[in-house]
């Protein structure tokens, strides 16, 4: 990426547009990190993994758009200001933020240990706040800008055994919500993403606190989408504002049972989660 001198305006669509993705090396993110290089924006690809960041990197330039690695570890805020004021420095503006990078978690309350709440709300949710924290300033300033949360269907509906994975979402959702009503009025706009399955790599990489994982993902009854699919969803909602970019349809329709009937929703996931527990010590990892 070059430097430029800022605009004057906000930008019409994604060409031109200066966007940091976090965890962007893998999965939904290096989707979205694409995507956006093909669409004509300046992209950051910001990860832990600064190889797969390069990686993507590499090909958004040689498929002719524009990209540079970053290596950030969202759960301080230290790398992700770093990172911001770095973009704006360089790019002159910063008109989206995504983020993107997240760790899923399963299992019983009863055998998570602190450490793994704090792992799964360090980088869950808080990452998001350090985002936010770092790159509203710089959009309030210049009078517009995006920033995009990656929250998840289990931010708008709970599920057992996701007890962590869902306080950190559902904290996720509510910033954003938040967010948006107080940003709206500085040129500012706000959405979180709430997808159900996608195909990436957090099924490997997710906590597990005593479930066995190939057998645990195996039992998952959700259709899965793919990374290439997720980013097009998301893209078509932020450019159409929506305050809830909510995807695939089954997602949309669990939350409307939610919140038409929260009493029948919990019996549906009651059922499931005797399912869940007979698993519990099964050769489980901790």
């Amino acid at each position: 990426m070059t430097a430029t001198h800022p605009r004057a305006s906000a930008p019409r669509g994604f060409a031109g547009a200066v966007a940091i993705v976090t965890g962007g090396a893998s999965g939904m993110g290096a989707a979205l990190c694409r995507e956006l290089g093909r669409r004509g924006a300046r992209v950051v690809v910001a990860d832990r993994d600064v190889d797969g960041a390069q990686r993507v990197a590499a090909e958004i330039d040689t498929a002719g758009g524009a990209a540079r690695a970053a290596g950030v570890d969202v759960a301080e805020a230290a790398p992700v200001q770093a990172l911001v004021d770095e973009t704006v420095a360089e790019g002159g503006q910063l008109d989206y933020l995504f983020n993107n990078a997240g760790v899923g978690f399963a299992g019983d309350v009863r055998d998570t240990s602190l450490e793994q709440w704090r792992r799964v709300v360090d980088v869950n949710l808080m990452g998001a706040i350090h985002g936010v924290v770092a790159a509203y300033p710089v959009m309030a300033r210049q009078g517009w800008g995006h920033i995009v949360n990656t929250a998840s269907g289990a931010g708008i509906t709970p599920f057992a055994p996701l007890t962590p994975y869902c306080a950190a979402k559902f904290g996720v959702v509510g910033l954003s919500a938040a967010l948006r009503q107080e940003a709206a009025p500085l040129g500012v706009r706000v959405s979180v993403v709430c997808p159900g399955s996608v195909a990436t790599g957090i099924f490997k990489t997710a906590i597990l606190a005593n479930l066995p994982r190939e057998r645990f993902f195996g039992a998952m009854s959700f259709r899965q989408i793919t990374p290439e699919a997720a980013a097009e969803s998301i893209l078509a909602g932020v450019q159409r504002n929506r305050g809830y970019i909510v995807f695939p349809a089954e997602v949309r329709r669990l939350w409307w049972l939610y919140r038409l009937s929260p009493a029948l929703f919990e019996r549906m996931a009651a059922r499931q989660q005797g399912m869940w527990r007979s698993m519990r010590g099964a050769g489980g990892e901790t």
